[in-house]
């Protein structure tokens, strides 16, 4: 089956001459206001959609969480990429229906990553079955197969370290990946040498104090996601605004209003609100305006 549509325009965004910067949102509020900001897709985070009702992380929590999400965001304007971990499951044929169903609610893409539920690396092989099967049942879908070689420290000489990384990457490639994923990766020579040995796009998790997304475009990366940052950041945005009230501080930083806030769900029911207008200046604007 040849992608057409959604599929093949998220998968044309890995073919540009500059790559392709994944915002990751966990909400339907969040996933919006940063489409706004003129992204044509957005990711989610596994981080955020788990610590938002109190799961885990990599643990296989949040099966149910990421598909109402999905079912959430599949309708809006932008293409969607779902995280989901490890497939829920280690059945590939259950790895695949899940996938199926991401499809049918409007997925155009799906993250899946090798690291196990005991936190270290799995089989290698069984990812790869996992690849197999979602390209079986949800042919259309863009697989970002992610290995966690060195998103774990893996402790294992550079040399050592790297030739399991090209392995894994290898077999995923085989089993059908429309493109590969190395979280924890910000050396420029080692990330030029995988894109080089590697026939699909490569992404590239970006680290404040790693290369630019610039930078990574000139080493031929072709996909730049920000993962949980944008969650995090929110987080310690919110702390820092509570710790400037308690002191009897004015907050700093800019927030939208209570208004535009409640317009974003508005709009995907297609409602309208006073606000409306104040809502379109914020969204458009390439920084929230202030309350």
């Amino acid at each position: 089956m040849t992608p057409s549509g959604p599929v093949s325009a998220f998968a044309a965004l890995h073919h540009r001459d500059e790559p392709l910067l994944l915002p990751n949102a966990w909400d339907h509020a969040s996933a919006v206001a940063l489409a706004a900001q003129g992204f044509a897709a957005i990711g989610t985070t596994s981080l955020g959609v788990a610590a938002a009702v109190g799961l885990p992380d990599g643990a296989a929590a949040t099966r149910d969480q990421t598909l109402q999400l999905a079912l959430n965001l599949g309708t809006e304007d932008f293409l969607l990429s779902v995280d989901a971990e490890g497939g829920f499951s280690e059945d590939p044929c259950r790895v695949g229906e899940f996938a199926r169903e991401l499809s049918v609610v409007g997925a155009v893409g799906v993250n899946l990553e090798d690291g196990n539920q005991e936190g270290g690396l799995g089989s290698a092989a069984l990812h790869a079955e996992k690849i197999a099967a979602v390209k079986a049942a949800a042919p259309g879908l863009f697989v970002n197969a992610r290995t966690d070689t060195h998103w774990l420290g893996d402790r294992r000489s550079p040399a050592a370290l790297a030739r399991d990384t090209m392995a894994r990457l290898d077999a995923y490639q085989q089993a059908g990946a429309d493109g590969v994923f190395v979280p924890g990766l910000t050396d420029p020579e080692l990330i030029g040498a995988l894109v080089e040995r590697l026939d699909v796009p490569l992404n590239i998790l970006y680290s404040p104090t790693g290369p630019t997304v610039a930078q990574l475009g000139d080493l031929g990366v072709r996909r730049v996601s920000l993962g949980s940052l944008l969650y995090r950041r929110a987080l310690g945005a919110a702390v820092e605004a509570l710790g400037d009230i308690r002191a009897g501080r004015v907050p700093r930083g800019e927030a939208p209003s209570y208004d535009e806030v409640v317009a974003l769900g508005h709009q995907r029911h297609g409602f309208t609100t006073p606000a409306s207008a104040s809502v379109r200046a914020w969204i458009s604007s390439p920084g929230p305006v202030s309350p």
